[in-house]
């Protein structure tokens, strides 16, 4: 994998390497184009938005491309009414591109016959015409109407012209003509491929299909409209105020918009959505693309292929030489399962799931979060395929029920904590452990209760979650959990700590001095004991999932007990929230030596659960303090 700092993005374009086999289907439909038994003819490429629908278009100009010979030539027009000028009108802006294309073709012509150039103008006559007529109509409707006598000379007959070729009734039949004038004999087909007719207005789409059905569709003339067939029959049915679909019992049946639509498109090819095996392979293919040599990509890509036309997995893709992909195997057979759910097979939604990654991972590693990549990917997997689960976890992380939480929701997926051996260790130390034996024993957090596994506390669905890899028990995710609040807007608040304490709270755990000395002694000596309890575990909560806190919230916790001591026994069960793993140096050197026993029964605990190392002789050096550390 590569530095998460370096930001790498995938562009939303349409592919220029087949990454999905898609070759087949844009072979299917060349055969279909160039079938003289069909022609004319108008396919449509169904498939929901960002299946792939641009990158088959691009895939089937270059097989025709491949197809040609050097008397016969395909002519494809690429076109997109989503782009054209509503003033001038979807059917004139289409046929005017195809004169265009047509026009630059005689131009190459040897002969360039009268007969051709003098149709040909006819025609651009025909059409200026109509873009005329539709500019002032428009125009009227905003109430900036252009003088009208300008608009007829911009297609008025030369003089002494008395053919008239105002209006479009006899188009067809000239264009038809022109289509089969010498000038473009080598031309075999004339293939137009459109693109994105299903984010159109609905006077776009029927407009775009009309030019194609009444004026264009003429022999040698093909069409192949990608665009999401529903969609495209919802725009017909909203333009003609249609009574709507019928009834779902009545298969047979169709509704006007259906039967409109498929009186202009013969067929309709669809576009698979990516299998389980595609969203794997397809995971991979972009992680290598930008990094894998031009050989060994191409060789990926074909093996893949391959296996997808075997009906195999990813583990028969083998080894390629020159290529290691362990990692990004891993990644993709890691993420493969929720993404092919969630996503729907979808190429375009993959590769916005990838981009949102890397940003958070970019924004992450420079924000000094130095979470392992595979962390931040599950995370993300819940933060953006889950948001119901999501908004649950940042819950958990405000009430600082986090870290509990999710032991016990790895308990129930089937990922139970690893023995720590440190933990198991006895001291050895005679008054460490009769000191630990004296102390009382701390209230557990409600929210630290244990929970049998298979409890079915959690959903389905946050308990397939946790069984991804890596487990997340007993990690920092604080400063990601942060981040990701920020950017959805989300304010972590502890709603079980009663609004009167939340700005004490605040304060107390602050980073800046001045505002932890904001709160003073006789303000917390003036707090209830039950407010009192309710700050502490608050407190401890917090330093358990936000290690960061901990300095000051152990300040707080030993200031609470020397200054309260009927609130001893919940600054001690604050103390022990905090894992023993996780203790900074600085901790053990806030202690006193006249602080209660119970308070330094903390440190008895730590010291016999704490590894070798300076932690944990900051904590022996701490119990045997004759005075102020």
């Amino acid at each position: 994998m590569t530095d998460p700092s370096a930001l790498s993005l995938w562009s939303d374009d349409p592919a220029k390497v087949d990454l999905l086999s898609f070759d087949a289907v844009a072979q299917t439909v060349a055969d279909a184009l160039l079938d003289e038994a069909l022609d004319p003819v108008a396919l449509g490429l169904s498939g929901s938005w960002g299946s792939g629908k641009t990158t088959v278009l691009g895939l089937v100009g270059q097989e025709l491309d491949r197809r040609k010979t050097e008397t016969q030539k395909v002519l494809v027009i690429q076109t997109d009414p989503w782009r054209y000028d509503p003033a001038t009108g979807a059917k004139e802006s289409l046929i005017a591109e195809v004169l265009a294309a047509l026009a630059a073709e005689i131009n190459k012509s040897e002969t360039k016959t009268d007969k051709a150039k003098n149709l040909l103008a006819r025609l651009g006559k025909r059409i200026d015409w109509a873009k005329a007529i539709k500019l002032a109509a428009t125009s009227s409707l905003t109430l900036q109407i252009p003088d009208f006598d300008k608009l007829v000379e911009l297609v008025k007959p030369k003089e002494g012209d008395t053919e008239s070729v105002r209006g479009l009734e006899e188009f067809r039949g000239e264009f038809a003509e022109l289509i089969a004038s010498d000038d473009l004999k080598h031309i075999s087909a004339v293939v137009v491929l459109v693109d994105d007719l299903d984010r159109c207005l609905p006077e776009t789409v029927v407009e775009s299909l009309e030019a194609m059905r009444l004026f264009l569709a003429v022999p040698k003339m093909s069409f192949v409209i990608a665009a999401d067939e529903d969609r495209v029959a919802d725009a017909i049915r909203t333009r003609f105020k249609s009574n709507g679909r019928p009834e779902e019992q009545d298969v047979d049946q169709h509704d006007p918009a259906t039967l409109y639509l498929h009186k202009i498109v013969q067929t309709t090819i669809p576009l698979p959505a990516l299998s389980h095996f595609d969203t794997q392979a397809y995971l991979v293919l972009l992680q290598l693309e930008a990094t894998a040599g031009g050989p060994e990509l191409a060789t990926l890509i074909n093996r893949c292929a391959q296996v997808r036309r075997n009906g195999g997995s990813v583990d028969d893709i083998g080894e390629i030489p020159g290529l290691s992909m362990d990692d990004e195997l891993a990644f993709a057979t890691r993420l493969t399962p929720l993404l092919y759910e969630k996503l729907r097979g979808n190429p375009r939604y993959i590769k916005r799931f990838l981009n949102d990654l890397h940003v958070r991972q970019s924004v992450a590693s420079r924000r000094g979060i130095s979470l392992d990549s595979a962390v931040v990917a599950k995370l993300m997997t819940l933060e953006a395929l889950m948001k119901p689960e999501f908004k649950l976890l940042l819950g958990w992380f405000a009430k600082g029920e986090m870290r509990d939480q999710l032991a016990r929701l790895e308990d129930e997926a089937g990922r139970p904590a690893q023995p720590d051996a440190a933990a198991e260790e006895p001291s050895g130390d005679a008054e460490s452990t009769n000191d630990a034996k004296s102390a009382p024993r701390p209230r557990r957090d409600s929210a630290a209760s244990n929970a049998p596994a298979g409890s079915g506390q959690f959903s389905q669905a946050m308990v397939r979650w946790a069984k991804l890899a890596p487990p997340l028990r007993g990690l920092d995710l604080s400063p990601y959990l942060t981040l990701a609040a920020t950017f959805a807007g989300v304010t972590l608040i502890d709603d079980s700590l009663p609004e009167r304490l939340r700005d004490i709270a605040a304060n107390l755990l602050s980073e800046s001095r001045r505002e932890q000395a904001s709160v003073t002694d006789a303000e917390l000596d003036a707090l209830g004991d039950g407010d009192a309890t309710d700050l502490l575990r608050h407190i401890g909560r917090t330093m358990r999932d936000r290690p960061a806190k901990q300095k000051a919230g152990v300040n707080t916790v030993l200031r609470m007990a020397r200054l309260r001591p009927s609130v001893v026994n919940d600054a001690l069960e604050a103390l022990l929230m905090l894992p023993p793993r996780e203790i900074t140096i600085a901790t053990p050197l806030q202690f006193k030596s006249d602080d209660p026993a119970p308070i330094r029964s903390a440190l008895n605990t730590w010291k016999g659960k704490l590894p070798s190392g300076q932690v944990k002789r900051a904590v022996e050096s701490a119990l045997t303090s004759r005075g102020p550390a």
